[in-house]
């Protein structure tokens, strides 16, 4: 039975863009209830967004924000800048969503907010069953604890002490959706393979992983210790998994699946710094 609405202290908030993740979001925290009567989205293309009122323009978005969500993209940005900074004041807390586009060069660009936050959550956030990495450096506590109680409306929110912590945390959990749902795809194109329907096979291996990692979840099993009780020795999995495990072979394909993912949000960094921020930066 649902209580009354999660009142929010950050109001207004602006949803600068309303994106795949921005979006997820804001499904997430309508599932949970949270108020967002005070907030509005801006985007240039002033696609409707349910529940939310949404404006192409910048002076009609209402009173100066407490709380932007930067959602749009990091090639965006400049743009962004050029059209908010004039609408933030000392007590508007700027949470950035964009991959790569370190804290020093959002202060750099926003200098007339209060504070940033970088975020970097996951797509299941839809669904309140995200991974959200934050990371903010002077935080004062009360507003800590507030962005902390948002975040967790949905699901596992966690600060992390820098930027690399950051970044290795959004490699994982940022990408890992779309590489889950590759492995799910092949794990049904195998059993298509086999002779099963293709909408047959895609349920059986949703279900197969869906039902392998709620268990592990409910009884804190490792995932080593799920591999042990499903694999008997000389039996059907074992000869499974050792395809998998010959020469380390998934392990190395996953670590560079993950250093791939890495490389590019290393290289949007360098391209959202600018020339000036790229030319002052100290070298690596």
């Amino acid at each position: 039975m649902r209580t009354g609405r999660l009142k929010l202290v950050l109001n207004p908030i602006w949803f600068i863009g309303c994106g795949n993740m921005a979006g997820a979001m804001v499904e997430g925290w309508q599932s949970a209830n949270v108020d967002l009567s005070d907030a509005v989205v801006i985007r240039p293309s002033a696609k409707p967004v349910p529940g939310l009122r949404v404006t192409s323009n910048y002076a009609a978005a209402g009173p100066a924000p407490r709380l932007v969500i930067l959602g749009c993209k990091p090639q965006q940005l400049d743009d962004v800048v050029s059209r908010l900074t004039a609408h933030l004041t000392s007590q508007t807390l700027v949470v950035s969503l964009l991959v790569g586009v370190e804290l020093e060069t959002l202060r750099q660009k926003f200098w007339t907010a209060g504070a940033i936050v970088r975020a970097l959550p996951n797509l299941p956030v839809a669904v309140r069953r995200g991974v959200i990495a934050l990371y903010g450096e002077d935080i004062p506590g009360e507003l800590h604890q507030q962005v902390s109680q948002l975040f967790a409306q949905l699901g596992y929110a966690l600060w992390v002490n820098d930027e690399s912590s950051l970044a290795a945390v959004g490699s994982v959990a940022g990408a890992g959706p779309a590489y889950v749902a590759s492995f799910v795809e092949a794990l049904a194109k195998a059993g298509v393979e086999r002779g099963l329907s293709s909408e047959l096979a895609a349920t059986v291996a949703l279900e197969t992983v869906l039902g392998t990692t709620w268990m592990a979840a409910s009884t804190h099993e490792s995932m080593g210790d799920v591999v042990r009780r499903v694999a008997s020795p000389n039996g059907t999995t074992e000869a499974g998994l050792a395809v998998l495990r010959r020469d380390d072979v998934l392990d190395k394909l996953v670590s560079l699946t993950v250093s791939a993912a890495s490389r590019r949000a290393a290289e949007l960094a360098e391209e959202a710094k600018g020339p000036k921020l790229a030319q002052e930066a100290p070298s690596a």
